[in-house]
């Protein structure tokens, strides 16, 4: 699919060039016609956790009437299942290695044309409001101007997980602190933001909730009271010895998305009060999973689907319509950056990665992505797995996942047929020919986005970045 890349100067010298060559009128007119982009992003929420996708114990009434108005991506892929590489790769369109971000913590360079910028030179509003985590190892600290990778409108803090006493910066060093339950403050003010702050302009706005990531019991009681541990239904993938503990964890985090669903809800109903519905693209994802007990395992960075894939829809009435479908083509964090800027009809930076699948969430192009790379460049804190992995990269497909650490061909799964990924395929003879398929178009990734794959403390030593005994980037709060 061809797509014009501009460089990062013609890019943040793009607006000023325009407001000065004498043609407002044409790009008034131009910037009229593009759709507004309020993008929801959630921390640590897995794909398989909300009712469109069949969970009958998880209440998301609100995020399952969006489904039903948009793209369905059912193959969501983060390809680096970590907050800071996630965030890093939707702001840039490249890939952890390229930027830099492969850790936690790692303050994220201006090398690239940001998603903001490149907004801001098509005339754009742009807006952040809620967790940053892009900012270095001081999570708590104040974040300048030339530090928000161009966001205009601000209020933000780097990370916090005490979601009940939470702070905030605006654009002077003072310390502000969101009402209650910062998810439904922070909300309240995307809201406000779109009744009064919107003008003649285009926006594009990122709202970006702590939840639903642990601590899993501090949502606020009344989505505590909706789910007891025994209710839970738990995936076939987690062990008997952990069956308590996940039960447990579950009903909290299920609390947190009941919570976040009432404000997709809330927000939903301010596009369509103020009469933005139908010309805003809603984007609706996470930036990884959670395993909350599958395969033995918690949180993020590993390679299975409780941790790889995310919710990702898509809605824009004005031009795809009011009908939702699904599209099971993989599609991975740097390519979100190119393809919403393909839908909002601006060239694509030439730094960003990513693909742009706009045409293809459009019915122009085929859905043709065969795979998205995934990858755990240098494994730190909460890993403690002592037998594979570690250090990974593989891909997620539509139908299969296959994953080699340093020691060679580590997983293959057959998600259609094992959807829980119980039965590791991995060197049996009657999957010889699919997994050297696969291992090729694995290196057809890899070589293509220059990924040597080396240890993990040769990408720290390259970049010069400071871990403890761990692998941790230490962190002040």
């Amino acid at each position: 699919m061809a797509t014009t890349r501009l460089t990062r100067r013609q890019f943040v010298g793009g607006a000023a060039g325009v407001l000065l060559s004498g043609r407002l009128a044409q790009a008034g007119a131009r910037r009229a016609r593009r759709p507004n982009v309020l993008f929801i992003l959630a921390d640590q929420w897995r794909a398989q956790d909300v009712g469109y996708m069949g969970n009958a114990v998880v209440r998301t009434p609100h995020l399952d009437r969006l489904a039903a108005e948009s793209v369905n991506l059912t193959t969501a892929v983060s390809g680096c299942p970590v907050c800071c590489p996630y965030r890093a790769s939707l702001m840039t369109g490249r890939y952890p290695l390229t930027h830099g971000v492969f850790l936690n913590d790692i303050r994220l360079n201006a090398e690239a044309v940001s998603l903001a910028q490149a907004f801001n030179a098509a005339g754009y509003e742009t807006g952040f409001i809620g967790k940053w985590h892009l900012d270095g190892d001081h999570r708590s600290a104040f974040i300048p101007r030339e530090r928000r990778q161009g966001f205009k409108f601000w209020k933000a803090l780097g990370c916090t997980h005490n979601y009940n006493n939470s702070f905030y910066w605006a654009d002077e060093p003072i310390r502000l602190k969101w009402e209650g339950y910062d998810a439904i403050a922070q909300t309240r003010e995307a809201r406000r933001y779109l009744r009064e702050d919107v003008k003649e302009r285009p926006f594009m706005l990122i709202l970006s909730w702590g939840p639903p990531h642990a601590p899993y019991e501090t949502a606020p009681q009344k989505y505590r009271d909706m789910f007891r541990p025994e209710d839970i239904v738990l995936r076939p993938n987690v062990p008997k010895e952990l069956e308590t503990r996940a039960r447990e964890a579950i009903a909290g985090y299920y609390a947190h998305t009941a919570a976040l669903d009432d404000c997709v809800g809330q927000l939903l109903e301010t596009l369509d009060e103020t009469g933005l519905a139908d010309e805003t693209i809603v984007v609706f994802t996470s930036d990884h999973g959670d395993m909350l007990g599958s395969q033995s395992a918690w949180k993020k960075q590993q390679p299975w689907d409780e941790s790889i894939l995310v919710p990702f829809l898509l809605r824009w009435p004005g031009r795809l319509g009011k009908k939702g479908r699904t599209l099971d083509m993989p599609i991975n964090t740097p390519d979100i950056m190119p393809t919403l800027l393909g839908l909002c009809g601006m060239d694509v930076p030439a730094t960003v990665e990513g693909e742009d699948f706009s045409k293809v969430l459009t019915g122009a192009a085929k859905p043709d992505n065969e795979a998205a790379l995934i990858s755990c460049p240098s494994p730190f804190g909460q890993w403690t797995r002592k037998v594979g992995g570690r250090e990974y990269r593989g891909i997620r497909t539509r139908r299969y996942t296959y994953v080699r650490d340093l020691n060679g061909p580590w997983l293959l799964y057959d998600n259609q047929r094992d959807p829980h990924q119980l039965e590791n395929l991995c060197g049996k003879e009657a999957y010889r020919d699919l997994q050297v398929r696969l291992e090729a178009i694995l290196s057809e990734k890899l070589e293509g986005t220059k990924d040597a794959f080396w240890a993990g403390p040769a990408y720290i030593e390259k970049w010069g970045v400071k871990v403890d005994a761990s692998g941790t980037v230490p962190y002040a709060n």
